[in-house]
């Protein structure tokens, strides 16, 4: 029996052809997707050169496709793990690339600074704008106090440092200088000092010499010797006395010329180099030390004679009870700078505005303290007679 092969008729031809070519490409994108895909994960390296390869159009009827591209090499492992610290590593340099672990910085070594080269704002040569280590702020002189007590029937308080200093007013160009009258009692005319005695300390009635230096027509506080008293005394009294502070001396505030002049050595009128030297108001030349400032400051510089004149009256008592206050009056280089005023108590910062029961008269007293004021033309003339 013979057999005889079918004919394939010719329109199913293309069909076939169409059906190879479908299924070659199936192959064909299946081994691309089993090179390429790992776990999921698309290899993107792959990805770019297979962009770059020619596309090969597929064959046509009659040709022969072409062969298949080598495949790509296998890509390389995804790195391994960094091992734990401590732990040895598995990874060989063939496997994969070392895996740097962060370790702890370390520690900068300090390098050495560079000097910078002197520029022309630097400071000259023995100064510096560097503050010294021992240098502290500069302290101003003691202007007066906060905690004193009140002085009586006055807003203001023992030295106070905010009570309003006095305006500076020009003294006379002259000096003023008055020859003592007929019935004064002259106390110093530039000869002797007889009139003139230190009291003990222990003993106020054991009188010694002055130590006061004498010098031309006046004395001089000698320092540390104390204060001298007249040997006589006095009650209500009109007062001449001129005084100096030496040219060039030094000090601020209360540490510059200071002495007084004290009646019964229990009231006093300031004497104090008051010209350009800022002091507390009731503290200055011809205050009533710690109670009234004077109505001006009219003091002249160190180096030039001044001029007090003082009207004192008494206080006067009945036992122990204040019978009549006392009253000043002073004239500071001619001009009034204290009008009958009343005392408020003994002056100083002890007990304002407290009296303390003495005799009816006493000495008139001129203080040390501590610096060379010079005295001449001392008078006074008793007014109780």
């Amino acid at each position: 029996m013979t057999f005889r092969r079918p004919q394939i008729p010719f329109v199913s031809r293309p069909v076939i052809f169409v059906f190879l070519l479908v299924c070659s490409a199936d192959l064909l994108v299946g081994d691309l997707l089993v090179g390429d895909l790992r776990v999921g994960h698309f290899h993107a390296g792959h990805l770019a050169a297979a962009a770059q390869e020619p596309q090969v159009d597929p064959p046509g009827p009659g040709e022969t496709p072409p062969p298949d591209p080598a495949p790509d090499p296998a890509p390389a492992p995804d790195p391994a793990p960094a091992p734990e610290e401590g732990s040895p590593s598995t990874t060989t340099p063939a496997e994969a690339p070392p895996v740097e672990v962060p370790q702890e910085p370390k520690p900068q070594e300090e390098m050495p600074k560079e000097e910078s080269p002197p520029t022309e704002s630097a400071a000259p040569e023995g100064t510096s704008d560097e503050t010294p280590e021992d240098e502290q702020p500069q302290r101003l002189p003691k202007l007066g106090k906060a905690e004193t007590p009140f002085l009586p029937g006055q807003p203001w308080r023992v030295h106070d440092m905010y009570r309003p200093r006095p305006p500076v007013v020009a003294p006379p160009a002259a000096a003023w200088s008055i020859p003592p009258p007929g019935d004064a009692v002259v106390l110093f005319n530039g000869t002797s000092m007889d009139l003139w005695a230190h009291h003990d300390r222990e003993d106020p009635s054991v009188w010694y010499r002055p130590r006061w230096k004498k010098e031309e027509d006046y004395f001089v506080v000698t320092r540390g010797t104390g204060d001298i008293f007249t040997i006589d005394s006095f009650s209500d009294v009109q007062l001449h006395l001129e005084w100096m502070v030496p040219a060039g001396s030094h000090g601020n505030s209360q540490g510059r010329g200071n002495s007084g002049v004290k009646f019964l050595g229990l009231y006093e009128v300031q004497i104090l180099d008051s010209f350009e030297n800022r002091t507390y108001a009731d503290g200055q030349a011809g205050a009533i030390y710690g109670q009234y400032p004077p109505d001006v400051n009219v003091s002249r510089p160190p180096g030039e004679w001044q001029s007090y004149d003082i009207i004192f009256e008494m206080p006067r008592f009945d036992g122990t009870r204040l019978e009549k206050p006392g009253y000043l009056t002073v004239l500071h280089n001619g001009v009034l700078v204290h009008h009958r005023r009343e005392l408020a108590g003994i002056t100083g910062m002890g007990n304002p505005g407290r009296y303390a029961p003495h005799p009816p008269a006493g000495p008139i007293m001129l203080q040390d303290h501590g610096t060379g004021i010079r005295f001449r033309n001392i008078w006074v003339r008793p007014l109780d007679r």
